[in-house]
């Protein structure tokens, strides 16, 4: 039973895998107990790449993936990782302009608003173990006659983790690979779907974290199989198990 971001229980496993784009092989898989996928994104990417002995490795993942510390590790590991970002700004959700707006701008190391006036840094603190700068600009604020479309405070203040620059990078790079997330949907849903549709409705039949992950790799063992006789064939693929 693992607990998520939203303190409700969740029973049941998390089966994590890492797929080949090419072939649609599983390299890496795990079995945890958390409730949620953010802490898996590096222990998934480096098992991958350790498996494939890749130097340099692109890591597709959902957006349940986006964690700030797991992508700059996973940056300082030479892996490439493409993660989209979580709609969570409560004032987006109610219309307000998001910092998706906002544009950092390095040289001054302040944002630019979408009216074009400049939000300068002001001050900055730790939370939840990583420092926070927060800018805004109160005066260019109040002297805006659409604020109402920015926000319902006195000014719009926008938060900036300090190694975000990662961040960003990773943004342009999922930009510039608008296919990435179909990409990722084709190789590792079919893993999921097929495997599900193997074991039926009850999926797992084994109780207890060690047995349950002996069951998965069993189920990935056997997909494994039946996708490099796909891919090689009969006799290659006995071949190579041969040794």
């Amino acid at each position: 039973m693992a607990t998520g971001s939203d303190h409700r229980g969740v029973v049941g496993y998390n089966v994590q895998a890492a797929v080949d784009t090419r072939h649609h092989i599983v390299v890496a898989n795990a079995v945890t107990n958390r409730g949620h996928d953010r802490s898996h994104l590096l222990e998934m990417a480096t098992a991958a790449q350790a498996e494939t002995g890749a130097a340099e490795m692109i890591a597709l993942a959902d957006r349940g993936y986006y964690e700030g510390e797991q992508i700059r590790a996973c940056a300082e590991a030479g892996i490439i990782p493409i993660v989209p970002k979580p709609n969570t700004s409560p004032a987006q959700a109610r219309g307000f302009w998001g910092k998706a707006r906002f544009v950092h701008e390095p040289q001054t190391d302040a944002y630019r608003c979408p009216a074009g006036q400049q939000l300068q840094k002001r001050f900055a603190r730790v939370e939840g173990g990583k420092l926070i700068s927060v800018y805004f600009n109160q005066k260019a604020c109040s002297a805006y006659p659409s604020r109402s479309l920015c926000t319902a405070g006195k000014e719009k203040r926008i938060r900036r983790w300090e190694q975000e620059a990662v961040l960003d990078a990773m943004e342009r790079r999922l930009q510039a690979m608008p296919e990435a997330m179909a990409v990722r949907r084709c190789t590792v849903e079919h893993v999921f779907g097929t495997i599900k549709g193997w074991m039926g409705a009850t999926h797992f039949r084994t109780r207890g974290l060690k047995h349950v992950a002996t069951e998965a790799s069993l189920a990935i063992l056997a997909y494994n199989m039946k996708r490099a006789i796909a891919v090689a064939g009969v006799a290659p693929t006995l071949k190579a198990i041969a040794g």
